[in-house]
């Protein structure tokens, strides 16, 4: 199973909002990120930075072609501007790819 991690920046002062968008995740949000093959999906918080990771189990090539052709993904991410600051891979329109530095099983 491929592991992924992405960070991100909340907007000031809108730490509470994020929380809360995420406390009330779209079900259909949640069913897109199963379609791609998403498991074990966590998202950190310190400060105004997250820090967020999954596993895929169909690879993460998978889960971002599903997420990238994903209309209720594109809802979500207009849904979180303002709020959540990304900076995006103008290749694949996802996340950067964070490189591991060191895993202990």
């Amino acid at each position: 199973m491929e592991k992924y991690a992405w960070k991100g920046l909340i907007a000031q002062g809108r730490k509470e909002e994020y929380i809360r968008r995420h406390k009330e995740i779209w079900p259909e949000m949640i069913e897109v990120l199963k379609e791609a093959g998403i498991r074990n999906y966590t998202i950190w918080n310190v400060g105004d930075e997250v820090f967020g990771y999954y596993e895929c189990e169909k690879g993460a090539e998978y889960a971002a072609r599903v997420q990238a052709e994903s209309p209720v993904v594109d809802r979500w991410n207009e849904y979180m501007e303002g709020v959540l600051i990304m900076e995006m891979d103008p290749v694949t329109g996802a996340q950067p790819l964070m490189e591991k530095v060191f895993e202990m099983d």
